[in-house]
C-alpha cells in the first residue's frame, strides 16, 4: 500500500471530506489530492498532523512515506534496489 493510498482509505473510513484534511495541513484541496494520488509527495512534517487527524500510529505513515521515496528513488533498477538498501541502511547508521 502506498502513503496516498493510505491515507486515503483513512480519510474515507473516518468520512472526512478532502477538504478537511487539506484544511488542516494547510493545503488546498487539488493539492491534498495530488498527495492521496501519488502525483506529489507529503512534506516530512505533514506527517504528524495527518496521523493525528486520520487517528493512526505515526511510524506506521512514516514508514510509507520512506517507502514511496525509495521507490521513487530506484525507479526502474529494481533489481540493484536490495544491493542499494542495503549500502543506503549501512551508511544511515553511521
Amino acid at each position: 500500500m502506498t502513503f496516498g493510498s493510505k491515507i486515503k482509505q483513512l480519510r474515507e473510513d473516518l468520512q472526512l471530506p478532502q477538504r478537511v484534511v487539506a484544511s488542516a495541513l494547510e493545503l488546498d484541496t487539488p493539492m491534498y489530492s495530488r498527495i492521496e494520488l501519488g502525483r506529489r509527495t507529503a512534506k516530512r512534517t505533514q506527517i504528524p498532523i495527518l496521523a493525528k487527524l486520520l487517528q493512526i500510529d505515526e511510524t506506521e505513515l512514516v514508514t510509507l512515506w520512506l517507502a514511496d521515496k525509495f521507490i521513487a528513488a530506484i525507479g526502474t533498477e529494481t533489481e540493484l534496489a536490495p544491493k542499494a538498501f542495503k549500502v543506503a541502511l549501512e551508511k544511515s547508521k553511521k
